[in-house]
């Protein structure tokens, strides 16, 4: 990841940790136990008849993707923060088709939606997407 803060670096690790074991206990939840006491009706309006296949997607898709940025980000691999980047849109993703899908909204989906949205902005800080100094002109720009 070159010269990224080490801040940064640990930030990614530990949001990616948290969505991964998240993804994980809510994949295992929905497979192997229906769900785990989320209403059967939510799944009404979604095409799902059950919580196994959500399950699979979150766990196999959402935790995948984590599990590659986290396997990037230890290995302090070039691809570590476009990875991050890419975990976050994914989780915001799933959180945005969820609540469109089942029409609810609970405030964990807020959580997971923001913990996706700060990966996101510090994959983008790790990219080197912030001007240094902050509030330096353009010297190409004319004033």
């Amino acid at each position: 990841m070159g010269k990224v803060p080490r801040g940064i670096r640990v930030a990614l690790a530990a949001l990616a940790w948290f969505q991964l074991a998240s993804a994980l206990v809510g994949g295992a939840m929905g497979v192997f136990f229906g769900g785990a006491g989320v209403p059967q009706e939510w799944l009404d309006r979604s095409g799902f008849s059950s919580f196994v296949w959500p399950g699979v997607i979150l766990g196999v898709v959402v935790g995948g993707v984590q599990a590659l940025a986290l396997f990037a980000l230890h290995g302090r691999y070039r691809l570590a923060a476009g990875m991050s980047a890419a975990a976050g849109l994914v989780m915001m993703t799933w959180i945005f088709v969820e609540i469109a899908l089942l029409l609810v909204w609970s405030p964990l989906q807020g959580v997971y939606f923001a913990t996706g949205l700060a990966q996101v902005v510090l994959a983008v800080l790790a990219l080197g997407a912030w001007p240094r100094p902050f509030l330096a002109r353009d010297p190409r720009r004319p004033r």
